[in-house]
């Protein structure tokens, strides 16, 4: 069942412009340049260099808006599909009508592609159910989708599941896709961020009820991208986790690393004590260069990254 995200209407982009794509459960925030839309174009080297006033994409992960994909025990991808859901993407109205959006080569490009790596995974999950359930690493069946192969592989690194990185994984790919549209995209699949952009962004953080929530945020370079900066919580949302971490983020040079990561480094972290032992953790796997925790008043960080005002 489609659940409204409320914080979306957060998202700020002067250079973009943002739409959503619901397929079922899969619901992404999709921001792209304004002239792969048809819009006006406002996505010039001139803006991009404006980085004081550049646009600000808050990550932020609400009770209501957490992402089940992101669960290692998530059967929202080999569902049926048999719910109220209609299937179709849709437009977020604030930026032109539906129907305006939904005539867009990159809207049809993003809904085609969700559809297509969604129904790989599942078709992958009849054949082997353990790719669904496991929550230790497993290894992909020859000729799996690539889908498939790379969530294997980021869970091997991070010793999880290989749906810890369901939601990072998706993402990841239907940016690629838009690539070939857009020359900056930025993709939120309920709380899971893949980015490649060309000027200067901000990911802000939420953290549940810790008084650190919504204090700061991540300064994305261009150069850092594309990325992935994916967070993991134990006491937001739904999605499992083992840790009581009021957020984990992870910022990877991938999605699919960077989904995986969260989880296995969030389900370290259960007081103030262990946020040392969890940084050192993450920074040890090949492709992380940054990482957050915040638990309780407590915040830790490491990497290549710089933390700013919300």
């Amino acid at each position: 069942m489609y659940e409204k995200r409320f914080y979306r209407e957060l998202f700020k982009g002067e250079n973009l412009k943002f739409f959503n794509i619901c397929v079922y459960e899969t619901d992404l925030s999709i921001g792209v340049c304004e002239d792969s839309l048809g819009f006006e174009n406002n996505c010039s080297t001139e803006n991009n260099n404006n980085t004081e006033n550049g646009p600000i994409i808050k990550n932020i992960r609400s009770a209501e808006s957490s992402s089940n994909e992101n669960s290692n025990q998530n059967n929202n991808e080999s569902n049926n599909e048999n719910n109220n859901s209609s299937g179709k993407g849709f437009g977020n109205v604030g930026y032109g009508s539906i129907s305006s959006i939904e005539n867009t080569v990159v809207f049809r490009s993003a809904l085609r592609a969700v559809r297509r790596y969604r129904q790989q995974i599942q078709d992958y999950i009849k054949i082997h159910p353990e790719f669904l359930t496991s929550l230790v690493p497993i290894t992909p069946k020859p000729r799996a989708a690539f889908i498939v192969q790379k969530m294997c592989e980021a869970a091997k690194k991070a010793d999880v599941g290989p749906m810890a990185a369901v939601a990072g994984a998706i993402a990841e790919l239907t940016g690629y896709e838009l690539l070939k549209y857009s020359k900056e995209v930025v993709i939120e699949n309920g709380g899971d961020i893949f980015i490649k952009t060309d000027s200067v962004r901000k990911i802000g953080i939420y953290a549940g009820n810790s008084p650190l929530s919504q204090k700061l945020a991540l300064k994305i370079q261009p150069e850092q991208t594309p990325a992935g900066v994916c967070t993991s919580s134990g006491t937001v949302g739904h999605s499992l986790s083992f840790g009581k971490a009021d957020a984990v983020v992870i910022a990877a040079r991938d999605a699919f690393l960077a989904d995986a990561v969260a989880t296995s480094t969030a389900n370290k972290v259960k007081t103030p004590r262990d946020i040392e032992f969890a940084l050192n953790y993450a920074s040890t796997i090949d492709g992380v260069f940054g990482a957050v925790i915040i638990i309780e008043d407590k915040i830790g960080a490491w990497g290549e990254i710089e933390l700013t005002k919300f």
